[in-house]
């Protein structure tokens, strides 16, 4: 039985955020499952009735999403489940956690039914894994911050924009090829063209929910960053007056000195009180 992953190697950024609440229950009943799977291999494959295969999906029509909670090693499971912290924590924090988990599992389940349709007359292939809708939320994340710059291996900074384009392309090119890969780029894919609908169609009033607070989260972020921005500055500025006064004695500063280090010191302050 042939089993195909949905995960790939590299690409991840370093932008970590905290857990929420739909993150947290996901990535736990992900890590629960897998962990049995390892306990009882040798007793039952939880892939051969959870996993979505064309042969066994009727009478077990609850693969099209349990298929998700499958992994087939450590790695697999854990470039997922990081990806889905990653970007998902601040995704869930915007929408809610309803708004979420309907996305998730759109395009989750989506990516898995589109998989199915093209691999009907293939019963001995079982898909597993949650990449599809993972793929689907770096879509989502792609739409709401294009210019946000993310580092690809720790090291590159690249937008979110060229990143989901650079994904949704090797997807589609990898999806027209007939190698035998365990993974799943046509559910990779699937992901993204799912989850691009899901975001543009008129009809979802998450479209309007995501461009609002998308909005209201940019505005908030460059605020914070053109705070952080100032007050290295005025610590700048201090430290140069500190120096010279170290040198010179405080009479040694002009006037405008004297009251710049004065208002600069004063909004330190306040800032630390603050904190």
């Amino acid at each position: 039985m042939q089993y195909q992953f949905q995960s790939e190697q590299g690409n991840i950024p370093f932008r970590p955020q905290i857990f929420t609440e739909a993150i947290k229950v996901l990535i736990s009943v992900n890590a629960i499952l897998f962990l049995f799977r390892i306990i009882a291999k040798n007793q039952i494959d939880l892939a051969q009735i959870f996993g979505l295969s064309s042969e066994s999906i009727w009478p077990m029509i609850w693969q099209p999403l349990t298929y998700m909670f499958v992994h087939g090693d450590f790695f697999h499971i854990f470039m997922n489940m990081f990806v889905l912290w990653m970007f998902g924590s601040e995704l869930e924090s915007i929408w809610g956690r309803d708004g979420f988990i309907k996305y998730y599992f759109t395009t989750g389940v989506g990516s898995g039914l589109v998989w199915l349709f093209f691999n009907i007359g293939n019963p001995y292939t079982v898909l597993i894994g949650a990449s599809g809708a993972i793929y689907g939320l770096l879509l989502a994340y792609g739409l709401m911050f294009p210019n946000r710059k993310i580092l690809i291996y720790f090291l590159f900074p690249v937008k979110v924009k060229y990143f989901v384009i650079f994904l949704g392309a090797m997807a589609f090119v990898s999806s027209m090829g007939t190698s035998g890969s365990n993974i799943s780029h046509l559910t990779h894919l699937s992901g993204m063209v799912i989850g691009y609908i899901y975001l543009k169609s008129p009809w979802t009033l998450l479209r309007m929910r995501l461009l609002i607070n998308s909005k209201v989260a940019e505005v908030r972020h460059n605020k914070v960053e053109r705070k952080k921005v100032r007050k290295m500055n005025m610590q700048q500025t201090v430290d140069r007056l500190l120096d010279k006064i170290n040198k010179v004695g405080y009479d040694g500063l002009t006037e405008d000195e004297k009251d710049e280090l004065y208002t600069h010191s004063r909004h330190l302050g306040r800032d630390q009180e603050k904190d």
